[in-house]
């Protein structure tokens, strides 16, 4: 090899080792910040469809913790990867991550929902905005103070409905009759519509609504979703009839400022460019008749399935709510006083709460790149934090399937790990509204019957509230008086 050719040789190694030498740099430097940078272990599932139908479908089949404990195990405890909707999502299934979600709501993340909703609630500004907007223009309404007031309404309705529709029946279909009831409250709290004739026309409408939203968002005749949009039409132009009238009454002083939501959102409602349109105030309302509903349906369904099913758990809501009814006076409603003896009954609830929650987590949307737990999230990305990740959780509760209502006694459970009602800047406005409805709910059908299960094995079908999938069909057994 003569002189020229060892010069290249050497110089062909020496370019090779500084090649080698920045690649083994760049790997080692990035491999330092890969722990900071990698996205959550996961899968994206099909194009477009991501494991949108296996997430679905695991709550059709009534196992909607299934699709979380199952990726739980084979990629991470606390968040993992997936796509939902047709986005990238974060799946957040621990009490750290509710923790960081709740108090960075507004910060790091806000509300998201998929652009066909905006379908059936049109609106100029985004369902975050709206959200805020909504949290702002009644937050009096819903307090605990004020809604005292309206426990005696509840204990009339409630009596009345017990008493025309399953007083003097063998059988009764529950999950229609609930769901007919708790429409009916709330239209007589949140717009004074009192009349069965009135309620009907909402009703009906509101059903297709319900199943359109969580359907594939296909638009066009005879689908779900279509039904939905015209459904949504139908009950926002009977709300915009009752608001005009309700503003005509208010200026002629026909009605009262405080008497309901509807007013004390006419009266609050200010002139300015930021002003909410009959057509805003009419999405809100609709959005409250939703709430206030179809999660109380649901979830007093599940009472009643778990009472029939669990006698001695039964025994201790039936004993506090006959000293309850025992104190009170011929034709005396039911006051503040009575609900703070109701302790046993709502730890019942929350223990149906933890193990049926209405919903099975919600949206929410990256509003910039952020760290958690090592993991980074861009901005845009989808997160979806899990109720049952820490409510089915062994880690967080002790036999996790279990119905254990001691649970929620003393201190009750670890902060973040029992969540049906959210948390922070999303905390449920209605929770306390929610549970004078149940209390009351749960005073006076146990203090009427006890009842047995027709379907003893009946499915619950998640989509996406617990139902049951015949209605839960029950014998009445009246107590004798």
């Amino acid at each position: 090899m003569d002189f020229l050719d060892m010069d290249i040789f050497y110089g062909s190694l020496l370019s090779l080792f500084v090649i080698f030498v920045s690649f083994a740099l760049h790997f080692l430097f990035h491999k330092k910040n890969r722990t900071t940078t990698l996205h959550p272990p996961g899968r994206s599932g099909w194009p477009f469809l991501g494991e949108t139908l296996e997430f679905l479908s695991t709550g059709w089949k009534g196992h909607p913790e299934k699709f979380v404990f199952d990726r739980m195990a084979k990629y991470s405890s606390n968040i993992f990867k997936t796509s939902l909707l047709g986005s990238d999502a974060a799946v957040f299934c621990s009490p750290a991550g509710n923790k960081f979600l709740f108090s960075n709501e507004y910060k790091l993340v806000r509300m998201w929902v998929p652009d066909s909703i905006n379908k059936l609630f049109p609106s100029k500004s985004s369902p975050a905005d709206e959200a805020m907007k909504m949290r702002k223009a009644f937050p009096s309404f819903l307090k605990p103070e004020a809604l005292q007031r309206y426990i005696g309404v509840m204990d009339d309705v409630t009596g009345k409905h017990f008493s025309s529709s399953w007083e003097n029946q063998d059988v009764v279909t529950v999950y229609p009759l609930i769901k007919h009831f708790a429409f009916d409250i709330a239209s007589r709290l949140f717009i004074s519509v009192e009349s069965p004739e009135h309620i009907a026309r909402f009703a009906a409408p509101f059903d297709r609504l319900v199943s359109g939203i969580f359907s594939i968002p296909i638009d066009f005749p005879g689908t779900q979703f279509n039904k939905a949009i015209k459904a949504s039409k139908h009950i926002r132009k009977e709300l915009v009839e009752i608001i005009k009238k309700r503003k005509s009454d208010l200026e002629e002083g026909k009605a009262s400022p405080k008497q309901d939501v509807l007013s004390h959102m006419l009266v609050t409602n200010g002139d300015d460019e930021d002003a909410m349109t009959d057509s805003d105030i009419a999405n809100k309302l609709i959005a409250l008749l939703l709430g206030g509903h179809d999660t109380i349906a649901s979830t007093c369904t599940s009472i009643v399935r778990y009472l029939a099913e669990l006698p001695k758990i039964y025994e201790g809501v039936y004993k506090e709510q006959m000293e309850v009814a025992k104190s009170k006076g011929p034709g005396e409603l039911l006051n503040w006083e009575d609900i703070q003896k109701m302790k046993y009954s709502w730890s019942v609830a929350c223990e149906v709460l933890r193990l049926s929650p209405p919903f099975q987590g919600t949206f929410r949307e990256a509003l910039t790149d952020f760290t958690f737990n090592g993991f980074s999230i861009p901005k845009g990305w989808k997160i979806y934090w899990s109720t049952n990740g820490v409510h089915r959780n062994p880690e967080y509760f002790s036999e996790p399937l279990k119905f254990d209502p001691t649970r929620f006694e003393g201190d009750g459970p670890a902060p973040y790990t029992y969540v049906p009602f959210g948390g922070g800047a999303r905390m449920c406005p209605g929770k306390e509204f929610s549970r004078l409805e149940i209390l009351v709910f749960m005073h006076h059908i146990v203090k009427r019957f006890r009842w047995k299960k027709i379907i003893p094995d009946e499915k619950i079908i998640v989509d996406p509230m617990p139902v049951p999938a015949k209605g839960l069909p029950v014998r009445l057994y009246p107590h004798k008086t």
